[in-house]
């Protein structure tokens, strides 16, 4: 028992001592970095230009105008009820608002891109249901081409019962049955031979938040995809400038990714720091809050608004259509308490380090420190922090947010306390 006990603190600080050194091997590139982006131009996708509800709570029918037939499969997933329907990837022309209301059995529903080559349509129910009918008519008659849904009323028994375990969704799906000229499947790791070599440098990663199919929030045209994605990027250049990091985005486009695998390619490169960005909106009832925010991991949060946040935040995958029952974790037992002890150190760390710049640069918020379960910053050995840029439900942030010299502003100020924060830990490294 002794020996057993001994081999796991030895193992345990082993793990420590790799997460001190931001210079770590970096040659296990992630897939999200490796894959390459399919350069098709949107016009050559099928294009939606309509879609519509009819029905009542007993039946309800779901359909998509098309300029052409697409192969899609659909499947029902619970806790809570959504329809899912997976289709090669579609030029989405729908008019504003479309999916914001529901009718019948649907409360509402979302559509978007999630991984290059596959877009997701999801329907939020009113309870359970079933898929009765599902297919796509040719164009004809003067009607265009149409993808249909029927569904119908059941009780939880049935809808339990209908759910096979071969509709159930992967983390990155692909089209069941389209052939791989349409919708490509999802990439592999690529093998050790074609990964990127280790150069020396400390890997930054940065997380843009939401993509793809989670808009995030949305305010006067503006979604907060785009907004942090815009960010994100910038600061990518900026570090990169400098020369003194190999900087990883977790996305450079609008797809969506999984919270689970932003965190695997974070641990999977030996990241010496991961930096989400997000642009919240508090709901009308809650105030008009303004300015940056800076969030750690805490199984505790802060305050009400930060476990609010956290909760939105930690739905992602629920609305991509992603079932959150299956989804795995590796994060060994081991790591729990003293990598992670040591890796929250650092988070703080970085986080008031962060606080320092930026509040001379970009408005901050009332209270600029928080913290809350965040699963994206769940990595026991990676120091890890969520930024929240700016609320779009202020008007002020929301112009800021929009503005090309407020972003470079900003974007300076995180530069250089990524700076400030790795420099010191290089230097703790060598001193070892």
């Amino acid at each position: 028992m002794a020996s057993r006990a001994n081999q796991r603190v030895l193992l345990a600080c082993a793990l420590l001592c790799a997460a001190v050194f931001p210079c770590a091997d970096s040659s296990r590139l992630s897939a999200a970095e490796s894959q390459p982006q399919p350069a098709v131009a949107t016009a050559n996708f099928p294009i939606a230009s309509g879609a519509r509800l009819a029905g009542d709570a007993k039946q309800t029918r779901f359909i998509l105008d098309l300029d052409q037939t697409v192969t899609f499969r659909a499947f029902t997933l619970a806790d809570p009820y959504r329809v899912v329907v997976d289709v090669p990837q579609i030029n989405f022309q729908l008019p504003a608002g479309t999916g914001g209301g529901g009718r019948g059995l649907v409360k509402a529903f979302r559509y978007g891109l999630v991984m290059p080559g596959g877009s997701r349509i999801v329907f939020d129910l009113a309870g359970p249901a079933k898929i009765t009918n599902s297919y796509v008519l040719e164009a004809a008659n003067g009607q265009p081409a149409r993808l249909v849904l029927e569904l119908e009323e059941v009780d939880r028994t049935a809808f339990v019962q209908s759910q096979s375990p071969d509709s159930r969704p992967e983390l990155r799906p692909a089209i069941a049955d389209a052939p791989p000229a349409t919708v490509p499947a999802a990439a592999a790791p690529p093998d050790t031979a074609q990964q990127k070599p280790a150069d020396g440098r400390a890997v930054v990663v940065i997380d843009p938040g939401h993509g793809g199919i989670d808009n995030g929030t949305q305010s006067s045209g503006e979604s907060e995809k785009n907004l942090v994605l815009a960010f994100g990027l910038a600061l990518r250049d900026r570090l990169e400038k400098s020369g003194k990091y190999r900087v990883v985005m977790t996305r450079d486009d609008d797809t969506f990714i999984p919270l689970n695998d932003r965190v695997k390619i974070a641990r999977g490169l030996k990241a010496a720091l991961f930096v989400s960005i997000h642009a919240d909106a508090l709901p009308r009832a809650e105030g008009d809050a303004q300015g940056a925010t800076i969030y750690t991991l805490s199984d505790k949060a802060s305050d009400a608004e930060a476990q609010r946040l956290a909760d939105a935040e930690n739905r992602a995958d629920a609305i991509a259509g992603f079932n959150l029952a299956e989804e795995p974790t590796d994060v060994a037992d081991i790591l729990i308490d003293l990598t992670q002890r040591e890796t929250r150190t650092f988070s703080n760390r970085f986080a008031r380090f962060l606080m320092s710049e930026m509040k001379s640069t970009v408005r901050m918020h009332k209270h600029p420190l928080k913290s809350a379960g965040f699963r994206v910053l769940k990595a026991p050995d990676v120091p890890s922090v969520l930024v929240e840029i700016g609320y779009v439900s202020n008007k002020g942030d929301l112009d800021h947010l929009v503005s090309e010299g407020w972003r470079s502003r900003a974007v300076g100020s995180m530069a250089q306390a990524i700076d400030g924060f790795l420099a010191k830990r290089m230097a703790a490294g060598a001193g070892n």
